[in-house]
């Protein structure tokens, strides 16, 4: 059971008490990402996110906002992604005004002090070296880029180098007032609450936020005619190589139907992925597929490390699990893949934190809630025929994606594997 109410100035708040749990979960949804970026203010929505927690009027470094709250046992922090960016806090239900007056102050009151941006874009340029550095990371950027080339999405969510080295504090300032809205956001907050005691707190804290008008992203473009492929040497003990294939939106009626897919092939250790790629054939230690869902496009990716003489033999394989879903899904694995999902949801929403990204993540980007017993009931209506149809629409020989990274010096051997 959750409230819904939305405040004179567009803010949306759900709230969901949970009498069984003794925390409180605050999180704020913010419509801001990399897909709502310039190409010269790429990693902009990152980068404010970072300086929001470096200080305040009411607390000036970042210090005094972490000890706000580890100092009573509480867990603070933020996250951006694609489509929107995140500030959330957990705490004993007791401190949840604590939490609260915290999350507003470094929200509506951030200093964007000139020596903290400088110093931040250090630390972030260190970030995404780190990430470059890593093999693991830097396959994924690649398969971003494959999947929507010349576009935002495509764009590592921390820009690069050159972007986050010269975006001045003009610009975070403009894109911090035009995105950080109260008519884009909302505010989900799960726990042992009290509602009513919520909704006053909410409404004396933010609501003299003023709106503003909120531009709508560039939608994505898929002009994909033919299988890609994308080597980046590296002299390295494996080779990671992520297969990538447009998905489908969070607005697709067939988007459930492709995640017990995904389950079938390639999540957790009894999928076809991990039985014959990993157990029969020992081709990789890890490989597992998930799907991404945006607004308005998505992804079905499969992910693995190999060792680079077995490169190719690893690929026919993998391919060929993918050829054969489209061909024949059991009852079983499908009754698998069903309680597989409905068990991981049900296990996931024992937890605060996942109660409330539940449903403010739900409302931010299609703003409308389904709720457990809709997506069981959805489940459980799918069948056979649905997954081998949406596997035959979406699993297309020219819309193959492969980014590989490691010591492949030829690119034309791979290139020919990729069939279907």
């Amino acid at each position: 059971m959750y409230n819904q109410i939305k405040l004179d100035n567009g803010l949306r708040l759900i709230t969901c008490n949970m009498p069984q749990t003794r925390s409180a979960a605050i999180i704020f949804y913010i419509g801001a990402g990399a897909r709502y970026e310039s190409d010269s203010e790429a990693g902009v929505s990152h980068f404010i996110e970072h300086l929001c927690f470096k200080g305040t009027q009411k607390r000036r470094t970042s210090k005094e906002i972490s000890e706000a709250i580890e100092g009573v046992g509480g867990i603070i922090n933020g996250g951006t992604d694609k489509e929107i960016t995140t500030f959330w806090c957990r705490v004993a239900s007791q401190h949840f005004d604590l939490a609260l007056d915290v999350l507003v102050d470094l929200l509506l009151n951030p200093r964007f002090d000139a020596k903290d941006i400088d110093r931040e874009r250090q630390v972030i340029t260190e970030e995404i070296n780190m990430s470059l550095d890593s093999p693991r990371q830097r396959v994924d950027m690649l398969i971003d880029e494959l999947l929507w080339p010349g576009q935002p999405l495509g764009r590592d969510i921390a820009g690069s180098k050159e972007t986050v080295g010269t975006i001045t504090r003009r610009q975070m300032l403009d894109f911090f007032a035009s995105r950080y809205t109260p008519n884009n956001t909302v505010v989900s907050i799960a726990g042992q609450i009290e509602d009513g005691h919520v909704t006053d707190a909410i409404h004396k804290s933010l609501g003299k936020w003023k709106p503003h008008n909120v531009s709508t992203a560039l939608p994505s473009k898929d002009n994909q005619k033919a299988a890609k492929l994308n080597i980046e040497f590296r002299d390295t003990e494996q080779v990671h190589l992520c297969l990538g294939i447009p998905g489908l939106s969070l607005f697709h009626p067939d988007r459930f139907a492709l995640d017990l897919m995904s389950i079938v092939l390639g999540e957790g250790m009894s999928s076809r992925l991990f039985t014959e790629i990993r157990e029969r054939q020992g081709l990789a230690y890890d490989i597992h597929s998930y799907t991404d869902h945006l607004t308005d496009t998505g992804a079905v990716i499969i992910h693995a490390g190999v060792d680079i003489q077995r490169l190719e033999e690893a690929l026919k394989a993998i391919l060929c699990q993918v050829a054969q879903l489209k061909e024949s899904i059991g009852q079983n694995e499908l009754k698998k893949a069903k309680e597989m999902a409905k068990g991981r949801l049900l296990l996931g929403l024992e937890n605060s934190r996942n109660v409330a990204a539940w449903f403010g993540a739900q409302t931010i980007l299609t703003n409308q809630i389904l709720t457990i017993d809709n997506i069981i009931a959805i489940i459980e209506a799918i069948t056979t025929d649905d997954l081998k149809r949406v596997a035959s629409q979406v699993l297309v020989e020219e819309k193959l994606n492969l980014a590989v990274v490691g010591p492949v010096k030829k690119q034309e051997p791979i290139a020919r594997l990729l069939k279907l």
